[in-house]
């Protein structure tokens, strides 16, 4: 599917019309995007069958901007934006990656200080240039540079979600070909960590050369950095690399256990094989120069006196000396998940109605969905007051009473936490909910100390059910805010309150964290933070991370069978 790019090039229109002071344009170009990125269906799919027409059915899509998306079914590439870029200096693509900088306020410091680009914005930093403005401040300057720092940091790396389209494609059309006898992606990928520089793709084949002129040549290939007769590497579209390698069948295991790493787990794993007399490298597993095991992973963790380790655990983080115990946990299952309950309808700030989550939910199979919009203090978001709050209440009881037979739906909120750790939602109304989320959205820079102390005031009120994104994090966007986990870790435990593994690109709580607060016995939602019907399908990326964190189906409260979380959740 392109919806995914097209609503990037179309939201990148309006940035650049908001830049130049053309707001309504830039809001319809905008509101466009989140159409199409909302769509199921692939807006090319959408162009054959139904041409203009269709594309302008679509709610947002005028004459002007269907058009457009014309112009990038038929090219990949939308002359409008490229026009944009040229009449307009301002590296808008990587100023408003630094958080706190919108359009506007990237319009204002060009105006003002000529910024163009993130260099320029440091230098001017560096010469105390942006406190003197309205609106900035000597800490305003401070977290600019934090968040530069941060965002250099991350690198080049691509969430999951970014590249799993463009992987699965290329898998999909390497294993047509009767030469390949096993496909597989290794790597970082495999292993299901939140994010990936580059893709590892191993193929067993006898006859690698028909299978290596089609990788080369496959569509979103921009560079061919190398091609041999056993390795090639290209560069996609997108900006990340895809390495392919052709190995023997006998030795598909070995190799895939070696490309798939850790690095860590891998020299931890080799220490052991020659403990027990053997050399195990990307070949095989082998004693006196005769191979013993190699085919398949399966058997090598086996003829090491070891349970097989699936690949989100291969980290060296204790895994290996749980498997020599037998005794690695269960890791929880995608398809174990009955339901979600975090996600955001039109009856706040959306453009998806509560009707078409709760369809969305019953064709996934899900015995229940919550509904939490955001409430008052996210202005952004359209948040509900308590009025507003009870008034949902009396439609999801409506909508219970239509789809009892296939679906339960819970009524819940994502409450605000304000700085001092009040909710923005008084307790009367609260308690009328199912469930209660809660979550910050506005003051990150606070202490440590002062932080912890009102998120922990915040779970203290005895409605609370979830503490959603707990660190505050945007992979790739946003670093953690400093609180001590240990602490809100240990009163979630205590006092019962669970805590959110977000699927979105927060990933939030990570595999780490969740380890820890696992250790000390707290429980988890895996929600997705859905605010487009297409993203009620990143629960998996939820998965990955809680299995990465050693969780079990017992952990997480959302693979409750629907009677027993109407149980559980009245207890609360």
């Amino acid at each position: 599917m392109k919806n995914e790019e097209l609503a990037k090039i179309l939201f990148e229109i309006g940035e650049y019309l908001e830049l130049e002071n053309i707001p309504f344009k830039g809001r319809a170009y905008q509101a466009a995007a989140i159409s199409i990125d909302n769509l199921e269906k692939d807006i090319e799919g959408i162009y054959i069958e139904e041409g203009l027409k269709g594309v302008e059915k679509i709610e947002g899509i005028g004459k002007s901007i269907a058009l457009k998306i014309e112009e990038f079914v038929k090219t990949g590439e939308v002359k409008y934006l490229e026009e944009l870029r040229k009449s307009n200096p301002i590296d808008l693509k990587n100023l408003t990656k630094i958080e706190g900088l919108g359009p506007k306020r990237i319009y204002f410091l060009n105006k003002e200080l000529k910024i163009r680009n993130v260099a320029e914005l440091r230098e001017a930093i560096s010469k105390n240039k942006l406190r003197e403005l309205k609106g900035f401040s000597e800490k305003s300057e401070k977290n600019i540079l934090e968040s530069i720092a941060f965002m250099e940091s991350s690198g080049l790396r691509f969430l999951l979600s970014e590249v799993k389209e463009d992987v699965e494609t290329i898998i999909e059309r390497l294993k047509k070909f009767k030469e390949v006898k096993k496909i597989q992606v290794a790597g970082s990928y495999r292993r299901k960590k939140e994010t990936v520089g580059d893709i590892d793709i191993l193929i067993a084949s006898s006859f690698p050369l028909k299978i290596m002129n089609e990788f080369v040549s496959m569509p979103n290939v921009l560079k061919i950095w190398s091609k041999g007769e056993t390795k090639a590497s290209v560069r996609m579209v997108k900006g990340y690399d895809v390495d392919l390698r052709i190995v023997d069948i006998n030795s598909f295991g070995s190799a895939m256990q070696y490309f798939t790493g850790s690095k860590e787990h891998n020299i931890a794993l080799r220490k052991l094989a020659i403990s027990k007399g053997y050399k195990l490298n990307e070949y095989g597993l082998f004693k006196n120069n005769i191979s013993k095991a190699g085919k398949t992973e399966e058997e090598i963790y086996n003829k090491l006196g070891m349970q097989y380790i699936c690949p989100e655990l291969r980290e060296n983080r204790g895994e290996i000396e749980l498997a020599l115990k037998n005794k690695l946990p269960k890791l929880v299952e995608l398809s174990d998940i009955k339901g979600d309950f975090h996600t955001h309808s039109s009856f706040a700030g959306t453009n998806i109605s509560m009707e078409e989550i709760i369809e969305k939910a019953i064709l996934k199979g899900y015995e229940y969905i919550g509904i939490s919009d955001h409430t008052k203090d996210l202005k952004i978001e359209n948040g509900l007051n308590e009025e507003r709050l009870l008034l949902q209440k009396k439609e999801i009881k409506k909508l219970n009473e239509k789809y009892s037979s296939k679906i339960r739906v819970f009524h819940g909120a994502e409450v605000n936490i304000l700085k001092d750790g009040s909710l923005d939602i008084k307790s009367e109304v609260l308690k009328e909910l199912d469930y209660v989320n809660i979550g910050i959205h506005s003051h990150f820079k606070m202490s440590k100390e002062k932080m912890t102390k009102r998120i922990l005031k915040a779970m203290s009120n005895p409605y609370i059910t979830c503490l959603v994104h707990p660190t505050g994090k945007i992979v790739n966007k946003r670093d953690s805010y400093d609180l001590d986990l240990e602490k809100i870790f240990k009163f979630a435990k205590t006092n019962n309150v669970l805590l959110e593994v977000n699927s979105s690109e927060r990933l939030d709580l990570n595999s780490l964290n969740i380890r820890k607060a696992k250790e000390m016995g707290c429980k988890f939602f895996i929600n997705t933070d859905t605010h487009n019907l297409r993203q009620l399908e990143r629960m998996e990326f939820g998965v990955n991370e809680a299995r990465r964190g050693f969780a079990e189906k017992k952990d997480i409260v959302n693979t409750m069978p629907r009677e027993e979380i109407e149980k559980f959740l009245k207890k609360k």
